[in-house]
């Protein structure tokens, strides 16, 4: 059936004119101070049991403006078309909630609970690559069936089924997905190809921003100095870190931002920047001079992903959700308001009759040969974690 919302209003007319970093929707946030060792679980110890059978409902934390909208209220309360079909065709009550603003500070709220295998109150919560390894690899995430969840088999994007943090995806499906490449804003400037032109093009000093998300700039700093950011040593790493500090030097990088690098690329106080495709989106709906760039280094790719922690009473109902979602049509339906890439194969297809003038957008449907071009961070142990962050903070000065 079609569930294409009547009456909804484009996530990009929500944001115009705000700070996405307001709404939380970096992707990707900075790692939880590395306190006391975080407890881990088995599946052994931390036995959880599925009410699902008997309990038609369902707890569901996410991001801000990562569920489509309607522009009209019932009591109140804005109504979220697809969700609201889902609703009506499984008997299930979702309790949605937009409460995970960063990775870190998510992960501080359920930390003390999970590591020792208490509920959270939610049975399903969506976190970035990074922290949804960690928290797999702490126990702390229930498997999914995969008989129950068949659009996921049949429909994830090939380029996204198998992460080194989760090779079969048993425990995460992806949310949404997005890029990190270059942005420039062509009134300004002209056009930026590649992260070596953004780092030491004399026209360009001062004038640009990199992320203060450390997987992001480190993945290109990695790149410049020939390693794979899928796959590197200590050595690669202090190689990095040693590239990244020359630039700081030079004064060529003006800051290392968040999301508020939109507003000054957006008034060309900066004229390119390293940039999120969701976000680029969204400005260039106003601004047709901000442009995206494929760097000649590559891309790095991430995903916000879908997990069902221990003692979440309700996995069924979350993988009935799942499977609903991973439906082209639904999937076409959600990324026609939320505008980053689409990880359901065959939702550009269920696009035309969606938003045909989304179809050939490609920061919502990248095409293989831009996708074979992205790379993943490498996943990272307790230590390294906070090693790294610790020498990337140093840098930036953060």
């Amino acid at each position: 059936m079609s569930v294409r919302p009547q009456y909804t209003v484009s996530r990009r007319t929500v944001l115009r004119g705000m700070s996405l970093s307001a709404l939380g929707l970096t992707g990707t946030g900075l790692l939880a101070g590395c306190g006391t060792p975080a407890a881990k679980q088995t599946e052994q110890q931390c036995v959880s049991d599925d009410l699902s059978s008997s309990q038609k409902t369902l707890n569901f934390s996410n991001w801000p403006s990562y569920m489509d909208e309607s522009d009209q209220k019932v009591n109140g309360k804005t109504v979220l078309p697809t969700l609201a079909a889902f609703e009506k065709t499984s008997g299930v009550k979702v309790n949605y909630t937009a409460d995970v603003n960063d990775n870190a500070e998510f992960y501080a709220k359920v930390k003390d609970q999970l590591g020792a295998c208490q509920p959270t109150g939610r049975d399903m919560f969506v976190l970035t690559d990074w922290m949804a390894a960690r928290m797999i690899k702490l126990g702390w995430i229930q498997k999914l069936d995969h008989a129950k969840i068949p659009n996921v088999d049949a429909n994830l994007l090939a380029s996204l089924k198998g992460p080194a943090w989760d090779s079969s995806r048993d425990y995460s499906v992806p949310w949404q997905t997005g890029l990190t490449g270059i942005a420039y804003n062509a009134k300004h400037t002209r056009e930026v190809k590649s992260f070596t032109d953004l780092l030491t093009r004399a026209d360009l000093k001062g004038k640009v921003t990199l992320l203060s998300e450390m997987r992001d700039t480190m993945l290109f700093m990695l790149k410049l100095v020939g390693a794979d950011p899928a796959k590197f040593d200590d050595a690669a790493w202090g190689k990095a870190v040693e590239k990244l500090q020359g630039y700081v030097g030079s004064s060529q990088i003006r800051r290392f931002t968040g999301n508020d690098y939109i507003q000054d690329l957006n008034a060309g106080n900066i004229v390119a920047c390293e940039a999120w495709s969701g976000d680029v989106l969204a400005l260039q709906a106003d601004n047709p001079d901000i442009k995206f760039v494929v760097p000649e280094e590559g891309l790095s790719l991430w995903s916000d992903n879908v997990l069902v922690p221990n003692k979440g009473a309700h996995k069924a109902n979350a993988e009935a959700l799942l499977n609903y979602y991973y439906d082209p049509k639904v999937a076409a339906t959600l990324a026609a308001w939320v505008n980053y890439i689409c990880p359901v194969q065959g939702a550009k297809q269920a696009m035309e009759k969606v938003d045909p003038d989304l179809v050939d957008n490609p920061l919502i449907f990248p095409d293989e040969a831009v996708l074979s071009k992205a790379s993943g961070f490498m996943a990272l142990d307790e230590a390294q974690a906070k090693q790294y962050e610790s020498d990337f903070n140093k840098v930036i000065g953060g």
